[in-house]
């Protein structure tokens, strides 16, 4: 009885009524988008970063990343290979050596980070090939070859096919010294990769900088960033059994991290600021509502009705317009999500903003159960939650002053 007279009343000042559930799904639908828009914004910028160069995962020596330093290495990658081909959400793994050199051009030099890859599994896990914009990238029958970032190449004043001088230590504490070839020059829009980064076959650089096998990095990727963060503790014992350390993206790229923390805090507060707003909105209405019917609370106590029951008939009152208010809102916000994720949305005049974060130019929302029912459901349960008050004002009344007003 007491659901059929809740659902019954809140239609009995149906414009109040249909204003309320209007305010409701408007603020539904729009946390729906944001929410998905936001993260899908987030997961994009993580992917379009780690996949450039760096992979969703890596593993090395315990103290290389602090201390990158020529001897540190893992001296057995392909144990360690082996060992991840057993997890399923890895789709990939390469081997990879770093050090940083001095490139020469005549008399023109810079300094690099020069990056030994193999060029058969490094572009499973790595874009930065796909990336070469003159020339080539590193194909596994090269020789002395090497590519460029655009802005290194610039420095340097070198074109396709010109010979690069590399001078730097080798892990044995020797010098490292070879020519090379330029092959290809690539451009991925982040300044810093673009300026400093250089690429050479693995194989080359083994004997160049006295590796003997070894490598500095087993870089990872996989189908899912998630996905790869949900295995975390087991790539972590694989590490541990390597007697290496695994780093997940956050630790790969603070940066990005740090900003997507920054930014996810101030759209959080949005987000609260949005809810309680409406809410007490909702709220404030309702208990208008509640304190106009003193007197028809009156005359059911007279009739026999306990203040319980009409608080609960109050409370699911609360309860039935939340409901149908955010369902109906968060419907049109999977719906308009669902179309956006369809065509994307652009932002004229960001297209290097976006670059320098390894962003694309249209974004896409990301529709998850949580980006989804997140909003929707915190609106529900603060209303749920807050009907105490009208629940409490009916509790206090009596029959005769009721009746009276």
């Amino acid at each position: 009885m007491i659901v059929s007279l809740a659902w019954r009343n809140i239609w009995r000042q149906p414009i109040r009524t249909v204003l309320s559930l209007l305010g409701m799904a408007a603020t539904s639908m729009l946390l729906v988008f944001m929410m998905s828009f936001q993260f899908g914004a987030y997961d994009t910028m993580k992917s379009g970063m780690l996949r450039i160069s760096d992979g969703f995962g890596q593993f090395q020596a315990a103290t290389y990343k602090d201390d990158p330093e020529i001897d540190k290495v893992i001296a057995d990658p392909k144990a360690l290979i082996a060992d991840l081909a057993a997890v399923k959400t890895v789709t990939a793994a390469t081997e990879r050596s770093n050090a940083f050199v001095l490139l020469a051009n005549g008399e023109r030099s810079f300094a690099a980070a020069v990056v030994g890859v193999d060029p058969v599994n490094e572009p499973k896990v790595s874009t930065l090939f796909t990336q070469v914009k003159q020339g080539r990238a590193l194909k596994a029958s090269d020789q002395a070859a090497i590519i460029l970032g655009d802005g290194l190449a610039r420095n340097l004043k070198l074109s396709l096919g010109d010979k690069v001088t590399l001078l730097g230590s080798a892990m044995d504490g020797s010098v490292a010294a070879d020519v090379l070839t330029l092959v290809g020059i690539f451009k991925t829009g982040v300044a810093e990769v673009d300026r400093q980064i250089a690429q050479m076959p693995l194989a080359r650089f083994n004997d160049t900088f006295m590796m003997n096998g070894a490598v500095h990095i087993v870089a990872i990727t996989g189908d899912n960033i998630h996905q790869i963060e949900a295995d975390e503790t087991r790539l972590r014992g694989i590490a541990a059994k390597n007697q290496v350390v695994y780093l997940n993206w956050g630790q790969i790229q603070p940066a990005v991290k740090q900003a997507i923390e920054l930014d996810m805090s101030t759209a959080m507060l949005m987000y609260v600021t949005l809810v309680v707003v409406v809410v007490f909105i909702i709220l404030n209405t309702l208990y208008m509502s509640v304190l106009e019917r003193t007197r028809e609370f009156g005359v059911l106590l007279a009739l026999g009705m306990k203040p319980g029951q009409i608080g609960r008939m109050v409370w699911m009152e609360l309860i039935f317009l939340s409901l149908v208010g955010c369902g109906a809102g968060c419907l049109l916000g999977i719906a308009v999500t669902a179309w956006v994720q369809q065509v994307g949305i652009t932002f004229s005049g960001m297209d290097a903003v976006t670059a320098q974060w390894g962003l694309p130019s249209r974004m896409y929302p990301n529709m998850t159960p949580f980006r989804v029912l997140a909003g929707p459901v915190a609106i529900v349960a603060a209303i749920a939650l807050l009907g105490i008050i009208p629940y409490r004002r009916v509790m206090g009344l009596e029959p005769v002053p009721a009746m009276a007003g």
